[in-house]
This record gives C-alpha cells, sequence and structure tokens, in this order.
C-alpha cells in the first residue's frame, strides 16, 4: 500500500479540494490520510522536486521540498491553498551540489549598523549547481594546461594557497577566472559562458583589463555565481542569519582571523593565520558547502554598484546578473586574513578591482541547470 512506503514528512499547505498543477509525471494521485495528504506517482530512479506557487500566472515557481528517490511524500492540510507540481530534478555533476530555486531576503537583513551597503529585500534565483569546495590548485593548474594549450592567453598563472594541491588557488584576477571557467567548460564538453561579442560567437580567451565581457546565461557551462547566487548559497536555506550556520562565529567554524575583542560575535580564540587551509576543512553549510565564510574571498560576476543602482540585485526581481558596467567586481566570503566582520553573508568588499590578483582572492564555479 501506498502509505507504507517510505515517505518524506514536510509542511506544505494542501486543502481538501484545492487545485493542484503537477508537471512532467503521469499517473499522480493523492490520497487521504487522516489529517494529512499522500501524494505518490510512478516508482522509478528518477529524483524529483515538488515545487509550488499561489497564482498559475505566476512563473516563479518556488521549492517546496526536494523529494529523493523515494514515490511518496505526506503534506499537511492546512491552509493558504496553493498550487504544486513535481519536476525531475536534473543530475548533479559530481563535486558539485544543487542550491534550490526560490526566494530568500538579501542583505544585511540582521541590521547590523556598519553594513550600509547591503539594503535586505526579497529576490528570486532560478536552481544552480556550485561547487562544493574552492578551485583548488590542483584543478587550476589541470585546466590551466589545457586552456594555454588551446590558445588560451592569461595575465596570472595562479598560485597555490599552501604546500598542497588541496589548498584554494590564489592570485587570479576576474578576467583570467572568467577565462579559465570556458576553458574549464570546453574541456568538459560544455558550452561555454562567455563572450566577447553580443552575438556569443566569439568566445572569451584572451584579454584582460578593457575586455568587454558579455555572459550567455542560457549556456551550460561553467561560470562564476551571481552575487545574489552566492548569497542564497552561502546562507545555506538559513533565513535571517549573520553567518552560514548561526549568528556567531568560532575559529573552528571558519578559516578567519580571529579577535574576540573586536566584535561581540566573535567567540575567537584569537587565532591569526598565515595563510589559507586545504579547502573542506570546516563543516559544511545547509546547502553541503564548505568555505562560504572564510579562507579565501570569491570573485562574483556583478560589478559592485551601491544598492540603488538600476541592476543591483538590492533592487529585488529575479535572477538579477548585477549594473551593466562598472570596474570593480563584487568579492564576497571574507578570507584568512579578515576578521570576523568580513565573514559575514552580507558583507561585500568595495574594492575588487577586477584586474587586482592577491593572495586573498580566490573563486569557485555555477552552473544553470
Amino acid at each position: 500500500m501506498k502509505t507504507k512506503l517510505h515517505s518524506l514528512f514536510v509542511g506544505l499547505a494542501l486543502i481538501a479540494g484545492v487545485q493542484c498543477a503537477f508537471a512532467q509525471v503521469t499517473n499522480l494521485g493523492i490520497l487521504p490520510a487522516g489529517g494529512q495528504s499522500i501524494i505518490y506517482w510512478p516508482a522509478s530512479s528518477t529524483t524529483y522536486v515538488l515545487q509550488t506557487v499561489t497564482n498559475l500566472s505566476s512563473t516563479n515557481w518556488a521549492t517546496a521540498r526536494t523529494a529523493f528517490a523515494v514515490n511518496a511524500m505526506v503534506v499537511t492540510n492546512a491552509a493558504p491553498t496553493g498550487f504544486y507540481r513535481l519536476v525531475p530534478m536534473a543530475s548533479t555533476p559530481a563535486g558539485m551540489v544543487l542550491i534550490p530555486a526560490g526566494w530568500f531576503t538579501i542583505g544585511n537583513s540582521i541590521g547590523d549598523p556598519d553594513i550600509t551597503d547591503a539594503n535586505p529585500t526579497n529576490v528570486y534565483v532560478s536552481a544552480f549547481v556550485m561547487d562544493v569546495n574552492l578551485v583548488n590548485y590542483g584543478l587550476w593548474t589541470n585546466v590551466y594546461a589545457y586552456a594555454t594549450s588551446q590558445g588560451y592567453n592569461f595575465v596570472n598563472a595562479g598560485a597555490n594557497g599552501g604546500t598542497g594541491t588541496n589548498y584554494p588557488v590564489e592570485t587570479v584576477d576576474w578576467f583570467d577566472c572568467v577565462k579559465w571557467c570556458n576553458a574549464r567548460s570546453q574541456q568538459a564538453g560544455l558550452t561555454p559562458c562567455y563572450y566577447t561579442d553580443t552575438g556569443f560567437t566569439q568566445v572569451f580567451t584572451n584579454g584582460d583589463s578593457g575586455t568587454t565581457v558579455y555572459a550567455n546565461w542560457s549556456a551550460n557551462g561553467y561560470r562564476l555565481p551571481t552575487e545574489a547566487e552566492w548569497e542564497k548559497a552561502a546562507r545555506g536555506g538559513g533565513i535571517g542569519l549573520r553567518f552560514p550556520w548561526g549568528n556567531l562565529i568560532h575559529a573552528n567554524q571558519a578559516q578567519y582571523y580571529g579577535c574576540a575583542s573586536c566584535e561581540s560575535y566573535d567567540l575567537g580564540p584569537n587565532i591569526h593565520p598565515t595563510g589559507p587551509s586545504p579547502v573542506g576543512s570546516f563543516d559544511v553549510n545547509g546547502y553541503g558547502l564548505y568555505d562560504m565564510a572564510g579562507n579565501v574571498m570569491e570573485w562574483c560576476w556583478d560589478c559592485y554598484a551601491p544598492p540603488y543602482v538600476p541592476g543591483s540585485p538590492y533592487l529585488g526581481g529575479t535572477n538579477p546578473t548585477g549594473v551593466a558596467v562598472g570596474s570593480q567586481r563584487v568579492i564576497r566570503g571574507g578570507c584568512w586574513c579578515a576578521d570576523a566582520s568580513g565573514e559575514r553573508c552580507a558583507f561585500r568588499v568595495s574594492h575588487g578591482y577586477a584586474v587586482n590578483a592577491l593572495d586573498q582572492i580566490g573563486f569557485r564555479c555555477v552552473r544553470g541547470l
């Protein structure tokens, strides 16, 4: 019987008689079960995502729950009413995790008085996958060797953040990271995301300062996260928190400059690193990502700008990609040489010139679905 299946229990709204909109699943049914309802569908190896929306005219379906490889789940019979659909989840590439689609609050929602360039607002981000770890030196050099053999030119060769290949790559400017993303895509047989023309015919392989780069957001290759994508991922599904895991930070949670007397939310101890740690040395956040606070800062796609400039994610909306022009690019996540204030999810670095190649800056990649 369907009720004997291993079910996932989630607090969703599905009242008796509500209309339900389901996509790409046949023979789907609903059975009453006391004060709950059981949604079931044919058994298969496919993993589905349950999405919901309050108005069918909206295209902003939000992830209500990821349903693993089972074929039933229980929802509560409670208001408010809504519409639901099941969609197959795309397979997640090795070394990456799914960041589910949905609305979240970007910015300084906790109200720290020293963050004045990140006004909190609601942003919708489509689902994407992100590297579990920062790009390490081993991966960097592997793709770098392929890229240079294919005619790519880099201004910076990148530096190893430590003594082994699993330390994050450093000393890479924004342009080199973008070119490297293209090379990683081509090496994997994917479509590059970055071009030097609006028609997306000239793949960005050469150039640096002064080069205009255009992003093809429909391409399936590797790219830098937008600022909104980065912050949604960093928060790990948490709401209104200062850090990916909560409102306080301790030296066993991130590689950063501990200073318990500097900030009330820094528990210390006063550990002062001289460089990064190997990637993945600390606990994951709610989405399974390492080093979203500390270790090395991370390049994002967006041009840095105050929150009121058109295109800014701090104006809200769906899948914002930042302001149109600017010489600075957003850097996020804090680093081994920054104190606790720089490790906060809402903290933005305002001096990230795209040509800077510093020993505190690295990156990680995302891919659209």
